[in-house]
């Protein structure tokens, strides 16, 4: 409703602007300029998000103090908290990191955008930018046409600087122009009122921008031509920070509640901020003047102090809630709860994570495990199972080869409401972020989607088995009953391992004991599959009997495969280094087939010796 309203708004006083003056055409146009730059700046920056930008993130926020730094460093280098801000609210999405460091990048994004107005103030309104300007977009357009994506990139960075420049240059040009015709600075509020009044004016530029950025080059512009006085320029300034939450609070709207914390997280910040500053104002601006006297900004140079004054107060801002930072993260929780997701629903899966590759992995490597956990119960049961026997200590073979419990449950039902529909919208979620996976990461993608179709095909592997299960633990005859628990107990015990690895309960374990389980699955279908003519043919077993094992050993066998390429998939060590050697002791297919083939050899040759 608010956007209804406000867009013809702006678009009246525009039009009315124009018909009136031309000099404010010119600032307008300028402030567009300057808009479409930063757009461009972001899309270039984009280029550059296909794992090195991710890396960095997620090795550079596991400290309140790191995360802050970073919030420093890439809002100076991108020259937009709001890429910052997207960036911050996918990975904290996809789970890559946690609520505190979001908040810290935040915090530094507020610090990172007086960089901004330290440039404008000291370069852009002493130089001629417009002379640079030219080069840059007649060179950035020539390279934003390019195929090579690093060269794009570089060249949507190229023309969002030229434009940025070249909006300045029109925004300063329409300013010392506007002073001839009319004075704004005619208009200046002194005292407290005049305070609150053009912060209101400040937050409500920002809302219309879209970009405290942008409202601080018009501040300064505006400053330099002599459009506004210095004090009312101040409280422009502290209305921009207010109302870049604003902006930050309407775009979460359609996030999810993590999205909603951090905006509500920037909102208090920056009131809280917006407050100090207001109520320390005099203190503030006598620490500018001592801090220009000693740096050697003149007296009457008032775009620099403006810079300092936005320094002193976001840094004030960091410092005091810096400390309260656990206190905010409870605060959030408690006010944003996470919802109370159905089992059937992704839990990490959503659009924001979808615009980098990092995200996208972490995102789906997350949601596999999800549904593992969801798959692990119906499994579990399927082998008539409890998952506590499973997670615990217990002996497995001496528990199962003693237990006649048949669990009825319709795993078809379970398997739907917890299962398929989770596969679903993991395939629906690879589909739509495939086409922002570069090349070279393609793989990963892939073995992504293969780990979630191994959850899958256990699952369908495990309904072959249960029928034949349920019916054989239970009867009186040994010889069959064995066999099936033996079944159980390889799965069972398949499982176990794989919590092992997700809960790191066990060190002395790794992805490699994984292929254990994949030759013993061989050799004993070998060694069975070799004794099923003997035993049938003694009476050992119906030949019923027999067709029934001889296939669930297969559908066993499939499903240990399955299990062991779904916990190397997800639990694989992330350090390169092991992580390759990993690969290269891993067993293939012919080296676990070859080594049951030798071991079930042997086995024989040593029961006919006694």
């Amino acid at each position: 409703m608010l956007k209804k309203i406000l867009l013809p708004t702006i678009f009246v006083i525009l039009a009315i602007g124009f018909w009136t003056s031309p000099d404010f055409k010119e600032i307008a146009a300028g402030v567009a300029i300057f808009l479409f730059g930063m757009l461009s700046l972001e899309e270039g920056f984009r280029a550059f998000t296909g794992g090195l930008l991710e890396k960095i993130l997620a090795k550079t926020t596991n400290t309140l103090g790191r995360a802050i730094s970073f919030g420093i460093a890439s809002t100076t280098i991108m020259q937009s908290s709001s890429l910052v801000s997207i960036i911050t609210i996918s990975f904290l999405s996809a789970g890559l990191i946690g609520l505190s460091a979001g908040i810290g990048i935040i915090f530094g994004a507020n610090i990172g955008t007086t960089t901004g107005a330290w440039l404008v103030a000291g370069f852009g309104l002493k130089v001629k930018i417009s002379a640079y300007a030219m080069p840059m977009l007649v060179f950035g357009i020539i390279m934003v046409f390019q195929n090579n994506k690093t060269i794009k990139g570089i060249g949507y960075v190229l023309t969002g600087l030229g434009f940025l420049f070249l909006g300045i240059h029109h925004m300063k040009s329409g300013f010392e122009n506007f002073k001839d015709t009319i004075d704004l600075a005619q208009y200046a509020m002194p005292g407290f009122f005049g305070l609150l009044v053009f912060m209101l004016i400040g937050t409500f530029a920002t809302v219309v921008m879209q970009s405290s950025h942008a409202t601080l080059v018009l501040i300064i512009t505006a400053l330099a031509a002599g459009q506004i006085t210095y004090e009312n320029g101040l409280a422009l300034a502290i209305g921009a920070n207010v109302g870049t939450t604003i902006t930050a609070i309407i775009g979460s709207l359609s996030a999810n509640y993590q999205g909603k914390r951090l905006a509500l997280a920037h909102l208090i910040f920056n009131v809280v901020t917006g407050l100090i500053a207001v109520v320390f104002i005099q203190q503030i601006m006598w620490a500018v003047d001592i801090v220009s006297a000693n740096v050697g900004i003149g007296e009457r140079d008032f775009t620099l102090k403006l810079a300092v004054f936005h320094t002193i107060f976001n840094s004030i801002g960091v410092i005091v809630m810096t400390p309260l930072t656990g206190k905010l993260v409870v605060f959030l929780e408690k006010t944003i709860p996470a919802p109370h997701v159905n089992m059937v629903e992704p839990k990490f899966l959503n659009d924001a994570a979808i615009e980098f590759p990092e995200t996208v992995f972490e995102s789906l490597r997350n949601e596999t495990m999800h549904l593992y956990d969801n798959a692990f119960e119906v499994m579990a049961h399927g082998l008539n199972v409890h998952r506590r026997d499973i997670q615990s200590e217990i002996d497995l073979e001496e528990k199962l080869q003693n237990s006649k419990e048949v669990m009825n449950f319709d795993l078809d039902q379970v398997y739907m409401v917890k299962v398929k529909a989770l596969y679903a919208a993991i395939l629906d979620f690879i589909s739509r972020a495939q086409p922002n996976i570069p090349l070279e990461q393609a793989g990963e993608l892939a073995r992504l989607r293969d780990a979630s179709r191994f959850v899958v095909q256990s699952i369908k592997g495990i309904k072959h088995l249960k029928k034949n299960i349920d019916t054989y633990i239970v009867t009186d005859h040994d010889i069959i009953r064995e066999q099936y628990n033996d079944i159980r107990i390889q799965l069972a015990e398949v499982m176990r391992t794989i919590h092992i690895l997700q809960t790191g309960e066990d060190d002395t374990i790794d992805v490699l004991d994984l292929d254990d389980f994949k030759v013993e699955a061989e050799e004993n279908n070998i060694i069975v599959n070799g004794e099923l003519d003997e035993m049938m043919r003694n009476g050992s077993i119906t030949a019923v009997e027999g067709v029934s094992l001889m296939n669930d050993l297969g559908y066993a066998r499939n499903v240990v495969w399955n299990l062991t390429e779904l916990g190397k998939t997800l639990y694989e060590d992330t350090d390169d280094s092991i992580k390759t050697a990993q690969e290269l002791l891993a067993l293939d297919d012919e080296d676990v087939v070859k080594i049951a083939t030798e071991e079930a050899i042997d086995e024989k040759k040593m029961s006919k010796s006694k």
